[in-house]
């Protein structure tokens, strides 16, 4: 069976997590988000049956095929770049992880508003100024956190960051620090449900804990890579 040693791995992982936890001395509590994208939908159910109860998918049609073939009552979380014209299916996720614009806000905001139930989002942060990478800085965080929590359609839980790739653990680590802070950004600025920070994929995710994670992007430890 493909999947037959995924809840040993699970198993490892959360060991991980919970020493990492110990070390950072934040005390959180940590969610398990197994990235799905690429593999099938016997991905997600070998995840359900592991014991994780949140999927992560990176594309909007991807996940809504998944979703049509899938029966296992699993959280759907949208974790990549959402297009505004796919907003309008921001109603079938769990949390969408990627805001990193104010038209998106608006976009979402609106979708929200017309189902009648606000839209759970991260705000994505750039906190390393790739300019691969989409999201909000701190500076413009600091300016526009008052306006994202005027948007009554939307749900602020937190924040979402991606460090750069293959970088030395004091990148890593400022990264993650600054996710920190663009989260004390979002309460200063009067938004109190702001708890979350999404950070930390399958190379990263233990310095993610340590710095404070809540939730862990994990695909390739679990899965292995796409064949």
């Amino acid at each position: 069976m493909r999947f037959s040693d995924l809840a040993d791995r699970v198993a490892e992982v959360r060991s991980r997590i919970d020493t990492a936890v110990m070390r950072g001395g934040h005390g959180q509590r940590v969610e398990i988000i197994a990235v799905t994208k690429t593999h099938g939908p016997d991905a997600v159910v070998a995840a359900f049956e592991a014991g994780i109860r949140a999927v992560g998918e990176n594309k909007v049609q991807e996940a809504l095929a998944k979703m049509d073939q899938v029966t296992v009552p699993v959280d759907w979380h949208l974790i990549g770049h959402v297009q505004r014209n796919k907003a309008k299916h921001a109603g079938r996720f769990t949390m969408v992880h990627s805001l990193d614009s104010l038209r998106l806000a608006g976009a979402l905001d609106e979708v929200g508003r017309s189902n009648g139930r606000p839209v759970p989002v991260l705000v994505q942060v750039n906190v390393s100024g790739e300019a691969s990478k989409g999201g909000f800085s701190l500076e413009e965080l600091r300016r526009d956190a008052g306006m994202l929590g005027s948007l009554g359609g939307l749900r602020i839980a937190g924040i979402m960051t991606m460090a750069p790739f293959d970088a030395p653990e004091s990148v890593l680590r400022s990264a993650f620090g600054g996710a920190r802070t663009a989260r004390d950004i979002l309460r200063d600025g009067g938004v109190a449900t702001a708890s979350e920070l999404s950070m930390g994929m399958s190379d990263d995710f233990e310095i993610a804990v340590e710095e404070g994670a809540t939730m862990v992007r994990l695909g390739t430890i679990l899965f292995g890579a796409r064949a």
